[in-house]
């Protein structure tokens, strides 16, 4: 086990180095530059912004500049932001916890959901409710989450009422209920296509588990129809739906750009969209970073659950 953890901790940190070579040089191959916001400003001179330039480093090579951007990383300095000239990692952290709580809700109720058509769609194999299933995953899995988003805003906020149409809270109040109300509608919106994969997994892994010899056993002893399936199928089906987790992990903090964007929701996808209007370079690096970090984090998490939970995996 500890070996198996020092390799894949080796793995993750060339990832984070090869993933933060990529992206820096994307960025500064962008068109614009840090410096075209300065620009803009009315009294701008050439002789200023070349000053400018060289207070912040810009007229280094590109590779001297990454050295030391990477250096200050590993020390613990994500660098400060162009925008308001705040560290990097105080400005993510006020994302933070919008965006981690429209992740989970909206995780929780893919699981939830998603598990329970799966499991039902498995037991009622092509019937009409298994059919609908598939023909509402394939729809969930075609419609773009934006589009989805804009039509949730129209009926639910400007036709029907029932629900705001953005933001995380009302301003002046900020109570339990009112986070609640403001939540539902992102969340559902982000859970759509989470469903439909949750669900189609697990009915196939459902229908593997149910053809085992062990229960076609459990049935021939005797036992109920509801103590074999929760007993003996579910449990097993679950299994491969925790590797799954870690894997959907990028697809959720996709989605959860998109979603934040639409329902301008204050959380670390509309915080990477401002910031890279904006050329925040220090800010969308830190993103960046904490985004790779946080999906290989999920990732091992899941690896390490999955050989806890079924005694047969070993890590080596």
């Amino acid at each position: 086990m500890f070996h198996y953890l020092l390799g894949r901790l080796w793995q993750s940190l060339v990832l984070l180095v090869i993933v933060s070579m990529i992206g820096f040089a994307v960025l500064n191959l962008a068109p614009g530059g840090p410096l075209s916001q300065y620009a803009l400003t009315p009294g701008m001179t050439q002789e200023a912004l070349n000053r400018l330039a060289e207070q912040m480093g810009l007229n280094r090579p590109l590779p001297i500049q990454y050295a030391d951007w990477l250096w200050h990383l590993v020390q613990g300095d994500w660098g400060r932001s162009y925008r308001d000239n705040q560290p990097v990692l105080d400005v993510i952290g006020r994302h933070l916890f919008a965006t981690l709580l429209l992740m989970g809700t909206s995780t929780l109720i893919s699981i939830l959901v998603g598990t329970w058509i799966g499991i039902k769609g498995a037991v009622k194999r092509y019937s009409v409710f298994d059919y609908a299933a598939t023909v509402g995953a394939m729809v969930a899995l075609s419609i773009p989450t934006f589009w989805f988003g804009l039509v949730a805003i129209y009926v639910f906020s400007l036709w029907l009422k029932w629900l705001p149409a953005g933001n995380m809270y009302t301003i002046g109040d900020g109570s339990f209920g009112d986070y609640a109300i403001h939540l539902i509608m992102p969340s559902l919106v982000l859970a759509f296509v989470n469903v439909a994969v949750w669900g189609r997994y697990m009915r196939t892994a459902t229908l593997e588990v149910i053809n085992q010899d062990f229960v076609r056993t459990a049935r021939a002893k005797g036992l109920p129809e509801k103590t074999v399936l929760m007993k003996h199928v579910v449990g097993n089906a679950l299994l491969p739906m925790i590797t799954l987790a870690g894997l959907q992990l990028p697809s959720i903090l996709g989605g959860a750009l998109v979603t934040e964007t639409v329902f301008t929701w204050p959380g670390m996808g509309r915080l990477f969209l401002d910031s890279l209007g904006y050329n925040d370079y220090p800010v969308v690096m830190g993103l960046l970073m904490f985004s790779a970090m946080l999906v290989l984090a999920g990732n091992l998490i899941a690896d390490l659950l999955v050989a806890f939970v079924d005694p047969r995996i070993r890590l080596g």
